[in-house]
């Protein structure tokens, strides 16, 4: 197990955000979480790497975690000039060698020299990918990493999250609202709003009335999720807002 959760739950004020969450990922796996709209899902990623502090209930780390993290977004100003490569060496320097592989692994070789501000959204995604990995993670934890992206820039992002686990073994937990794609391209699904309203393999919890209910999902909807292999040809019937 490289990280756990036990009766985890986090308060803003007298909001509770997460109730009594327990989640475990284990070495290889992808697990994605899935929730409406102010369900919890960026809250519960940032508690699992420390920026939020649990109101009670801890988290538990293998002693040999490394976590690479990819936020929601980044915001960068946009009168500064930086380089790829510059910033990839931010907070610390990395090697030549190390950035050219981890740009490549994200997909974007040979960008080294180009201006951030000239990046597209998919592609200063894929920068933000080489950056988390860059820190060799055992666990790669991407918050809505495809918001902003059309559907054939998704697809290819998760296909790349999938050669990326496949090459280096880490596990990845991704939140994600992106439910066509992410329910073939994934081990695990946890369905959060607040607290843990159904998980499992995608074709159970698919199927599962909590699932269903949670987001406004008819047998159709969830059939359209499944009815091509292909996942370039996936009918977009059910989708979740980003949150």
């Amino acid at each position: 197990m490289l990280i756990s959760s036990q009766a985890l739950s986090v308060k803003f004020g007298h909001n509770t955000i997460l109730d009594r969450v327990n989640i475990s990922v284990s070495r290889g796996e992808i697990v994605t979480i899935v929730g409406p709209n102010g369900s919890g899902k960026s809250t519960l990623l940032k508690t699992l790497i420390g920026a939020v502090s649990p109101t009670s209930g801890q988290v538990i780390r293998s002693a040999d975690l490394k976590i690479g993290y990819v936020p929601q977004r980044l915001h960068i100003d946009e009168t500064l000039p930086m380089t790829v490569n510059r910033f990839l060496t931010l907070p610390q320097r990395h090697s030549k060698e190390a950035i050219r592989q981890a740009l490549a692994r994200a997909g974007v070789a040979g960008m080294e020299k180009q201006q951030v501000m000239s990046l597209s959204g998919g592609q200063l995604q894929r920068v933000l990918l080489a950056r988390a990995l860059l820190e060799e993670p055992s666990l790669l934890l991407l918050d809505e990493a495809t918001q902003g992206l059309d559907q054939r820039g998704t697809v290819d992002f998760y296909q790349q999250i999938d050669a990326i686990r496949q090459e280096t073994g880490c596990a990845v937990m991704m939140v994600s609202h992106d439910l066509h794609v992410v329910m073939r391209r994934t081990d695990r699904v946890i369905c959060l709003n607040g607290h843990i309203c159904c998980e499992g393999v995608p074709e159970t919890v698919s199927q599962s009335p909590e699932y269903k209910s949670l987001f406004g999902l008819d047998d159709d909807d969830v059939l359209g999720v499944y009815r091509h292999q292909d996942s370039s040809h996936y009918i977009h019937r059910g989708s979740l807002n980003a949150g």
